[in-house]
């Protein structure tokens, strides 16, 4: 029951964040882009090591 408490709170706040990022003038540029792109993956493959680590 808890998990869609989490799923239905998450539903909601995407309905009222990604409208308002639509329309804010706030603008990343191409070179900001790449370097977030750049550390995304290395992040991810480090979480997904580490909760590995704690599973095991």
């Amino acid at each position: 029951m808890s998990v869609l408490g989490i799923l239905a709170v998450l539903f909601i706040s995407l309905i009222i964040i990604v409208p308002m990022l639509e329309k804010s003038s706030i603008r990343i540029s191409q070179e900001t882009q790449s370097k977030f792109a750049r550390w995304i993956i290395p992040l991810l493959l480090i979480s997904v090591l580490i909760q590995l680590f704690f599973f095991l």
